[in-house]
């Protein structure tokens, strides 16, 4: 895990962007070998409340202006490697970074080494399972307008950023030296990716992304313009409930909804 993508801790002014219609990022999905375990604290760490979900697994609900849930999801697979995204959640304080870090670590996390520097500010933690995020220090510039979840922080090439911020269309908010980064009009967090180099993928990921089809559209057509963007498919028909599985161009994947 590189330093938040190299983005943290920095300044850009947003670069402007055409929005297109577009998908909705609906969820932000973890595997999980004890959702419920893993919803409980993730409810505790975030303060959001915890909802059975319809398709399965267990969530929890934004109380604030991020716009998606985070689901997990029943998965017998192990986790063998870093995520290929984790969030950054913020202080407005040294007190209140370490009262995060308290209460995460009451409810479960544990300290987690990948590489930093006794001289960094921000704090790296892992959750029961093992899933990597970050408690970032107060007074981060990149990061002061958004909420307590700042930013997902992608491993990822700089094209993969292009290919989100049409997917979602949202506005590239940076875009330096191969390191991208995308933000809601709506706010909330910010996705960052870090550019090369991009560790290789050798399983299937843990954490993905679920999309819903732009009100007004269909699903078909959201993947077939997903395609076009430089997606593809990863199976030849419908999953349950009529999800479909698409991988992106870094091939994380993820899955397109039925409209609702």
């Amino acid at each position: 895990m590189r330093d938040k993508a190299g983005l943290i801790g920095t300044g850009q002014l947003p670069i402007a962007e055409e929005r297109l219609v577009a998908s909705q990022l609906l969820a932000v999905c973890f595997g999980a070998s004890d959702p419920p375990s893993q919803a409980r604290f993730w409810s505790g760490v975030l303060g959001w409340p915890m909802v059975d979900d319809p398709r399965d697994g267990v969530a929890v609900l934004p109380s604030d202006d991020t716009g998606f849930r985070i689901r997990f999801v029943p998965t017998e697979v192990p986790k063998a490697e870093l995520n290929w995204l984790h969030f950054d959640l913020t202080s407005k304080s040294f007190d209140g970074q370490q009262q995060t870090v308290a209460r995460a670590l009451g409810l479960g996390a544990q300290h987690f080494d990948v590489g930093q520097l006794p001289e960094d500010e921000h704090v790296v933690l892992a959750d029961p399972e093992g899933n990597e995020f970050c408690v970032i220090e107060a007074g981060n510039n990149f990061l002061a307008e958004c909420g307590f979840i700042g930013a997902l922080s992608c491993d990822g090439s700089q094209a993969v950023g292009y290919f989100w911020s049409k997917a979602l269309g949202w506005p590239l908010v940076w875009d330096q030296n191969e390191e991208t980064a995308i933000r809601s009009p709506h706010g909330g967090p910010k996705i960052t990716w870090g550019g090369p180099p991009v560790r290789p993928k050798v399983a299937e990921n843990r954490v993905f992304f679920e999309l819903a089809p732009p009100a007004d559209g269909d699903q078909q057509a959201e993947v077939d313009r997903l395609t076009s963007l430089g997606a593809t498919r990863i199976d030849t028909g419908q999953g349950e409930d009529g999800r479909v599985a698409m991988a992106d161009p870094d091939g994380n994947e993820f899955w397109v909804l039925t409209p609702r």
